[in-house]
């Protein structure tokens, strides 16, 4: 379909300030255009949400990790799909599981919920291959992978050294090598620690064997991260995640990004991304006393506006937590004696894999619950603070219709909290029962498409309506004129769009897939001179330390699906 014209919808388009405005869409060869000719395909919008492609700044969906929960979890493929029945077959592929569905149910599912767009948070570099064969056959979504940098030898000792032009030059390589798209931090120091059955809890600990820590791993990235002027912030789960008290500990972590500014040409104004923030903001000494920190931490990202969150908001469901977070998934295990599973990647990172279950009658998921929402429905600028479930650790992505209903509507959440059998503690835990916050259709438009695309530096191409960006395009069966609605008819609309295009072309149609177009890989190609040191140091670790050659770690063109590439050349040296 080279022409598409979308008429009469509700537009709301957070990048070009439309809020609910009655307007056209005009799609040509791929992009949004000003007009289209007399022989375009019309599509009638009216009485309906019209919104861009939505773009998820942090989920796990590709690589080895999701594969093992996928192994380990035979269960999770019982769960075939609100809206499939016993047909599991609706694309061109089979589609099974749930909280790790297989790669082309994955596609479908984001697709069917009107997104166009993921950012796969945490890949190993040394299995990079990996995470690329699954874009292959992951449909109709395009898709970014982030290289894990927060336990890399190489980072260490050039950090430790403060030689920030030497570490620059190996995450330029890294990425090119891997075809990845920026610098991803989990549990800095803490993942290599785990390695000596230890962890970093404080942003002060040491790293063991390495003299470093975790405060100036997260500083050295940032650095790093402008000195390249990469399109994203420094995206990173900090230490202590998941613990009682660690409210006060994700303050200090964020408060490192205090003096910095972003320096690159992708509209980017923020130097570090908190991934999850539900899983930081608690406060209490034990499971006992687990309350909510979610005022204190927004207080803080409200007023400095150099930091973007997302929620990893809990959706009180059976799924499976996966994190190169390596101590956690191990604590986790001892409090719920569930299977685990744990790996080391060499010199690179670690993981852990457990499934788990949030019940909405236990106390402790139902303040967790809780926090996730009021991280929103606290924020000022909602423009910085995205939707997400860390899918899978606090459930599924196809649940971010029902955390939309949740914010959009009080009611929803009176219902959900009144259902709990530990309602009177979640309520003394939480801020949850006093917040009458109702966040509108423009707000989610902000927290799904306008704000991830302009915190991955991507708003250019994705994440809105204005000329020149791909052309992708969701439309909801939702009257912005009948709201406030049932919050059922909330989530179903988000959950099964009427139509969803993908850069011109109708992938779903009245929650049915009907094409699957070619999709991309997003990566940043960095163009950095030579560095003879850094090219020396690589050559040296890869034939002491790693099990593979240098020649077989880098990723070639031809195993990359449709690399798209945004390109670094403006380098800013400090």
């Amino acid at each position: 379909m080279k022409e598409l014209l979308i008429k009469n919808g509700s537009i709301f388009d957070p990048i070009t300030g439309i809020n609910g405005d009655i307007a056209d869409i005009c799609i040509k060869e791929g992009k949004i255009v000003d007009k289209v000719s007399s022989h375009a395909h019309i599509i009638d919008a009216s009485k309906k949400i019209v919104m861009a492609g939505g773009v998820d700044i942090h989920t796990h969906i590709s690589g080895p990790k999701v594969n093992t929960g996928r192994l380990m979890r035979p269960e999770d493929k019982l769960f075939r799909g609100t809206y499939l029945g016993n047909n599991v077959r609706q694309g061109k592929w089979m589609e099974m599981g749930s909280s790790v569905p297989s790669t082309w149910k994955t596609g479908y599912s984001y697709a069917r919920m009107g997104y166009t767009f993921a950012n796969e948070a945490a890949m190993p570099p040394l299995f990079a291959a990996h995470v690329h064969e699954e874009f292959k056959f992951t449909p109709i979504i395009d898709q970014t992978a982030m290289p894990v940098f927060g336990n890399n030898w190489f980072c260490f000792e050039y950090l430790k050294n403060k030689e920030i032009e030497n570490n620059a030059a190996y995450v330029a390589w890294l990425l090119q090598s891997t075809y990845g798209f920026g610098i991803k931090c989990v549990n800095p120091g803490g993942t290599e620690a785990w390695a000596w059955g230890k962890n970093c809890v404080d942003i002060h600990d040491t790293v063991p064997f390495f003299d470093i820590t975790p405060a100036e791993i997260i500083t050295g990235l940032i650095e790093t991260n402008e000195y390249l002027g990469l399109p994203h912030s420094l995206h990173l789960h900090g230490n202590n995640f998941g613990n009682p008290g660690n409210y006060e500990h994700t303050i200090k972590t964020l408060d490192l990004a205090s003096g910095y500014r972003a320096r690159n040409s992708f509209g980017r104004e923020q130097v570090l991304h908190n991934t999850h923030l539900q899983f930081f903001a608690y406060k209490g000494d034990s499971w006992g006393t687990i309350a909510s920190g979610a005022r204190e931490v927004m207080n803080y990202v409200n007023t400095h506006q150099n930091i973007t969150v997302d929620l990893g908001a809990v959706t009180l469901d059976e799924t499976t937590t996966m994190t190169a977070d390596g101590p956690f998934e191990h604590h986790l295990h001892l409090l719920n004696h569930r299977k685990w599973a744990n790996s080391d990647v060499e010199m690179e990172t670690g993981t852990g894999v457990v499934p788990y279950q949030y019940n909405k009658d236990t106390a402790v998921n139902g303040v967790q619950w809780a926090i996730g929402l009021e991280i929103a429905l606290f924020a000022k600028d909602l423009m910085r603070v995205h939707i997400t479930t860390d899918h899978p650790n606090a459930g599924p992505f196809t649940r971010y219709p029902r955390i939309i209903m949740w914010l959009m509507s009080q009611k929803a959440r009176d219902t959900t909290l009144e259902s709990m059998k530990q309602s009177e503690r979640v309520v003394r835990a939480s801020h949850i029962a006093s917040l009458d916050r109702e966040l509108n259709l423009y707000e989610i438009a902000m927290m799904t498409r306008a704000g991830p695309a302009k915190a991955l530096g991507l708003s250019g191409l994705y994440g809105s309506l204005h000329k020149g960006v791909y052309g992708n395009v969701a439309i909801y069966d939702l009257d912005p004129e009948s709201l406030p609605a049932d919050p059922n008819q909330i989530e179903t609309a988000f959950s099964r769009a009427v139509y969803t295009i993908k850069e011109g072309v109708i992938v779903v149609k009245d929650g049915t897939i009907t094409a699957e177009p070619d999709r991309h890989t997003i990566w940043t190609n960095v163009s950095m001179p030579e560095n003879k040191q850094v090219m020396r140091d690589i050559s040296e670790k890869f034939s002491t330390g790693y099990t593979v050659n240098l020649e077989n770690y880098k990723i070639c063109n031809e195993h990359v699906h449709n690399p798209r590439a945004i390109e670094v050349r403006e380098i800013k040296p400090n």
